[in-house]
């Protein structure tokens, strides 16, 4: 059975994205800790980051490097965070969150944002992607 990440990006459920190329996909995260926060999955499933194949791996992370900088330039923050979590969806998954101290990558501190600002900064990081690729 499809996880949800991989359903997302089949396009069954409906996600605001920001990047994809034929291996990985990027999305607006539904509960960020901060507004901009991006998820950067292989396309291929693997529950567990580190069981990836070596290329798709270095693949993985020049993705999210992109996508990093594209969010940076979308969204006001001194650096992006980057965590590694994976235990709520058995698809192994980058977050990508604009930060402006430390206390911003707080993954208890989730919160939601009206659809109009979701798709606003998806756009935004969209447009900033698509000038490096």
């Amino acid at each position: 059975m499809a996880t949800l990440f991989s359903r997302i990006a089949a396009g069954e459920i409906p996600s605001y994205k920001v990047a994809e190329t034929d291996r990985y996909f990027a999305f607006l995260d539904i509960n960020p800790v901060q507004p901009g926060h991006v998820l950067v999955i292989p396309k291929k499933e693997t529950d567990y980051i580190f069981d990836i194949e070596d290329d798709e791996y270095a693949g993985l992370q020049l993705f999210a490097k992109k996508v990093a900088k594209a969010l940076r330039a979308a969204v006001p923050c001194r650096k992006v965070g980057v965590a590694v979590i994976g235990l709520e969806v058995p698809h192994a998954h980058i977050h990508l969150v604009p930060m402006s101290k430390e206390g911003d990558l707080d993954f208890t501190k989730k919160s939601t944002l009206p659809d109009t600002e979701m798709k606003a900064i998806a756009d935004a990081i969209a447009a900033e992607y698509a000038k490096e690729a």
